[in-house]
């Protein structure tokens, strides 16, 4: 259920203006509690189609982009001007180190979230492994047209704290 989920959301994806999306999640997310306390915020790399928060690196915050280490996310600090490579998902990666400091805030990417604040990703599990670890506020932000019934949950998918949508 979930393979044929992920396909519907990567074409509805293609489907919507994510530019203009993006823009308006981002003035939606800065008015949450949650970001506007957060000192340490994990956000990702937009993918192709996928909703990018990358404006928010103008904020006087410290930021994270994630790392693939075998079955295992790092969390790496970033600056705007700081170089990336290709990961092996073909995703951007930081080149720092990893951070002992963990984010107040996960920003988590999704291709879909059901009304249980439980969210569909890649199928890697990499974020259900890493937030099962910390104690960090999580967030999706995500389209409306992205919200499904269910995603059909599994034991191991950690839901989100807070879906911002429009």
């Amino acid at each position: 259920m979930k393979t044929k989920l992920r396909k519907w959301a990567k074409e509805e994806r293609k489907k919507l203006d994510m530019k203009s999306i993006s823009l308006k999640l981002v003035d939606k997310l800065r008015e949450t509690e949650e970001y506007k306390q957060a000192k340490n915020v994990m956000i990702f790399y937009p993918l192709e189609n996928e909703v990018n928060l990358l404006s928010l690196l103008e904020d006087n915050k410290n930021f994270y982009l994630p790392k693939v280490n075998g079955q295992e996310l790092l969390c790496c600090p970033y600056c705007k001007k700081d170089e990336l490579c290709n990961s092996c998902f073909n995703t951007k990666e930081p080149l720092t180190e990893p951070s002992q400091t963990n984010p107040e805030l996960v920003i988590v990417p999704a291709l879909a979230v059901d009304k249980n604040n439980y969210r569909l990703g890649y199928g890697g599990g990499f974020y259900d492994r890493f937030l099962a670890k910390t104690k960090c506020k999580k967030i999706v932000c995500i389209p409306s047209e992205l919200i499904v019934k269910t995603i059909y949950p599994e034991d191991f998918d950690i839901p989100v704290d807070k879906i911002v949508f429009v």
